[in-house]
């Protein structure tokens, strides 16, 4: 049933459907179609009038469709280690892919703009295939506040955003924000739609800035990052499942697991498909996480591939089936506590499902997971 879908966006729509909140930055640009500018006066920054903060927000569906196209994503940390003084060669190696966590350095923001009003910034590729139109997007970004230094949590619901070769916006919160405070980490997430402002700028190199993250050193280390993910319909595609989910989940010493039912997900025998990942926090190197996905009763398949081993899965990589996750400024191997991960679904599909679950577990590391997506053909 060609280009007929099915869409359901969760709670994005609790806000009375809430888009961006999105204002030029540097030059005067006029609004982007359909999305609204500003906040009350005497709203706290960074966040739109309304918008809370909770310690924990359970996994829940934000997206849903079933339509000829696929997901893709756009992706990159905001902090890494600095290449200079004593330490410089082993943050040299760390950031070309070697085994080694946050905590061993001095983190220091990435900054490519050139631009004296930003602190931090990076860009990462869109691929959206050629025909393709942008259905929904929506930009998720977070870290840790508390390292050599304690950022405000006031500040985590503001973020800017720029498309390939134009000037920052100013984007709010539109949800709820997580944020749990404790002996060792301050950490967030935050998240927009930003559907409009994609729609009309496409594929190419997004730059977001100012990630509300702290930069130093501390025991627990520092991480941050974003993510971009984009669902898009296009008419030579395959008929697909498309499913955005999020909450704000840590797993660690009192908490090892967390599990998200996707629910019903009919495909065919030997199907194709891919699940994202964003995570923070996932160290290189310390061993024991790991990541299953259930299709049924007894069903359960390991997903791994040559990046993120079997138990070393969140292990501080923006990949893609394997592989490098597109072209991004800067591009470190080792992102030092974020992940931005795509595996292949292949394996757990060759049976077909009739339904998807989705499972972490950790033995040693500490995780935050942020939100996963599904991409799985529809069975007839």
């Amino acid at each position: 049933m060609r280009n007929s879908a099915v869409h359901a966006v969760g709670r994005g729509l609790l806000c009375g459907l809430a888009t961006l909140a999105l204002s030029a930055m540097a030059f005067p640009v006029a609004p982007v179609t359909g999305a609204r500018t500003g906040a009350k006066a005497g709203a706290k920054p960074g966040a739109r009038a309304g918008v809370r903060e909770e310690p924990r927000i359970p996994f829940a569906r934000r997206y849903q469709a079933v339509q000829h196209g696929g997901i893709v994503r756009a992706a990159n940390s905001a902090v890494s280690c600095r290449a200079e003084g004593g330490a410089a060669d082993s943050c040299e190696a760390a950031r070309a892919g070697g085994n080694a966590v946050n905590q061993e350095f001095d983190m220091f923001y990435s900054d490519i703009d050139g631009d004296p009003n930003t602190y931090n910034s990076t860009r990462a590729e869109l691929p959206l295939p050629d025909g393709a139109r942008v259905s929904y997007a929506r930009l998720y970004w977070g870290g840790n506040l508390r390292a050599g230094e304690q950022k405000p949590a006031a500040d985590n619901g503001r973020v800017l955003f720029a498309e390939p070769g134009g000037v920052y916006r100013e984007v709010l919160a539109d949800t709820v924000i997580g944020h749990r405070t404790d002996e060792v980490a301050d950490a967030y997430q935050a998240s927009a739609d930003v559907t409009p402002f994609v729609r009309d700028s496409g594929p190419g190199l997004y730059t977001v800035a100012q990630v509300n993250v702290a930069m130093g050193r501390s025991a627990v280390g520092t991480w941050g990052g974003w993510t971009l993910v984009v669902a898009y319909e296009k008419d030579d595609a395959p008929l697909r499942h498309l499913a955005l989910w999020d909450g704000f989940e840590m797993l660690g010493t009192d908490h090892r697991s967390a599990e998200v039912d996707i629910g019903p997900l009919r495909t065919p025998v030997r199907a194709s498909g891919r699940l994202g990942v964003v995570a923070y926090d996932g160290d290189r190197g310390l061993t024991g996480d790991a990541l299953m996905v259930e299709t049924g009763p007894g069903e359960s398949v390991a997903l791994h591939n040559e990046a993120n081993p079997s138990d070393d899965v969140m292990n501080s990589g923006i990949t893609d089936s394997g592989s490098g996750g597109g072209e991004r400024q800067p591009s470190y191997e080792n992102t030092l506590g974020y992940d931005s991960d795509v595996f292949d679904l292949s394996d757990a599909l060759v049976s077909g499902s009739e339904g998807l679950g989705v499972r972490f577990g950790t033995e040693r590391d500490s995780l935050w997971l942020g939100a996963l997506f599904v991409e799985a053909d529809v069975r007839n």
